[in-house]
């Protein structure tokens, strides 16, 4: 189906480079058309300084035509048929019609070029993305009834799905993360072709499962992507522990159901972000995925208590070991890894902070222990209520807002952002005549711990502190024993 669509009948506006380079390519003899996630976006009202086109010119015919138009190109995607630009701030990619599938035992694609762009259309991946406008006659090409689904948010293939999934079964992620960015539903016939097929992500690298991961958390609705994930079977492959937290909820109901709670947290969490100029601009991944997964050590942990009571103990620690692991796997970063693990060692830090009260040794340890994830930590522990018990809600979150207070008086008065022992390295060498050593580092835990629990002393009682725990260690040498201010080199 074509028509020459009405600008002002869909609401949207195209930037004069894409008319520009649409002309470029009619008067050289080529066809060029945007296609895919920006037409599709026009239709939504966004826009995106990433721009798709597809050609029926060469790779060499497209570098030929816009050569000193761009502002800089690269031909590393040649091989594939792509040539990619920049040009006016926009990012922009020029594909040459194409067919392409996946052998069954491989990873990488098979390429051949088309002659068409309806057949370059039915290898895409979902038929709202499988439009084109063709430049620069603003013709919109829809066969497959992209512009029908968009109106009714739904998820189908060109073609059949298990045909798409075969061809590339990243696409089955692909699904999940536009069903959470877009807020679709996912055809019958798509969710059935994804369950059935689950096992072929397998042979799509980690990198690249991981990066629509990434995009899937990031979304509007994560909850409803982790959901097709556990539904399909494909969390299996990719998140099996996730897919494990449904097995907690016991045929007693003696506790609450351990995934939709974990689905209810990432959703909390995500509600709580800031916008750009806040401690937590989001969408913030490493906070929403240790929300997500900050459960997950529970499975390995449950016990049946005497009398009926389900206990989890250390499964704050368990999943945090189990989450490095998964994202280790996923070839995630170090510091993305750390982070989250991090957050979900600690979520469980805050209970018991109502009922016991804690000192502001206890305070200053929280913070110290956060370090640069305190403010995630802030809202990943409110997230982590999903009681219906009204009256425990209330009084976790005024417990929380009074640790919080707690946090901010004590910072105001003591620079916690930054703790350290009163006296640095240099000064503990140079007081106690050592050299760099282990010593020395017992020594600044010795007095961390001091600045830990007592708060910050003044340069005298840290250096009468030093000097009384010096006096108490074997290697105490006799010389130093009257423990005199004399600096080493001059005894």
């Amino acid at each position: 189906m074509a028509q020459v669509l009405d600008s002002s009948s869909v609401n949207f506006t195209l930037d004069p480079v894409v008319l520009d380079l649409g002309q470029r390519f009619v008067d050289a003899g080529f066809e060029l058309s945007l296609v895919g996630g920006p037409v599709r976006d026009l239709f939504l009202g966004r826009t995106s300084p990433d721009l798709d086109f597809t050609t029926d010119a060469t790779p060499e015919q497209t570098i030929s035509v816009i050569k000193g138009w761009a502002d800089n190109f690269w031909d590393i995607g040649r091989a594939f048929g792509t040539i990619g630009m920049k040009k006016s701030g926009f990012q922009i990619e020029i594909t040459t019609y194409r067919a392409e599938a996946y052998d069954p035992d491989s990873r990488k694609p098979v390429v051949a070029f088309g002659s068409s762009l309806e057949d370059d259309l039915l290898r895409r991946d979902f038929t709202i993305n499988a439009m084109a406008l063709r430049l620069p006659s603003l013709e919109l090409v829809d066969p497959f009834g992209g512009v029908r689904d968009l109106h009714a948010a739904v998820l189908a293939t060109p073609g059949a799905p298990e045909s798409s999934f075969s061809d590339d079964p990243l696409r089955m992620m692909r699904a999940a993360r536009f069903a959470s960015q877009l807020g679709v539903s996912v055809h019958d016939d798509v969710r059935l072709a994804m369950s059935e097929m689950a096992d072929r992500i397998k042979i799509i690298s980690a990198e690249r499962v991981r990066d629509e991961l990434v995009k899937m958390i990031n979304g509007a609705h994560p909850r409803v992507g982790i959901d097709i994930l556990v539904d399909t079977g494909l969390a299996e492959y990719v998140l099996p522990e996730v897919s494990a937290l449904r097995l907690e909820s016991d045929e007693h109901h003696r506790h609450k159901d351990v995934y939709q709670h974990s689905l209810q947290v990432l959703e909390q969490a995500a509600a709580l972000e800031t916008d750009a100029d806040g401690p937590v601009p989001g969408p913030d991944f490493v906070l929403r995925f240790a929300a997500l997964m900050h459960d997950v050590g529970k499975p390995a942990t449950r016990r049946f208590e005497p009398g009926g009571a389900v206990s989890f103990r250390h499964h704050d620690v368990v999943g945090a070991k189990l989450t490095a692991k998964r994202m280790k796997a996923l070839r995630f970063d170090n510091d993305s890894i750390k982070a989250v693990a991090r957050l979900v060692e600690l979520h469980m830090r805050f209970y018991g902070y109502g009922d016991a009260g804690w000192t502001d040794s206890a305070v200053r340890r929280y913070v110290a222990d956060a370090g640069p994830l305190l403010e995630r930590l802030h809202r990943l522990t409110r997230s982590d209520v999903t009681t219906r018990n009204q009256r425990k809600a209330d009084r976790l979150s005024f417990a929380y807002d009074d640790l919080e207070q707690r946090i901010a008086a004590l910072a105001e008065q003591e620079s916690l952002n930054a703790i350290r022992p009163d006296l640095d390295g240099g000064q503990i060498m140079e007081l106690l005549g050592l050299a760099p050593g282990p010593v020395v580092g017992r020594a600044y835990k010795f007095l961390l711990e001091q600045r830990m629990e007592h708060g910050p002393l003044d340069h005298d009682d840290a250096v009468a502190k030093l000097k009384a725990w010096w006096a108490e260690q074997p290697e105490s040498a006799v010389e130093h024993s009257d423990l005199n201010d004399t600096p080493a080199e001059e005894s």
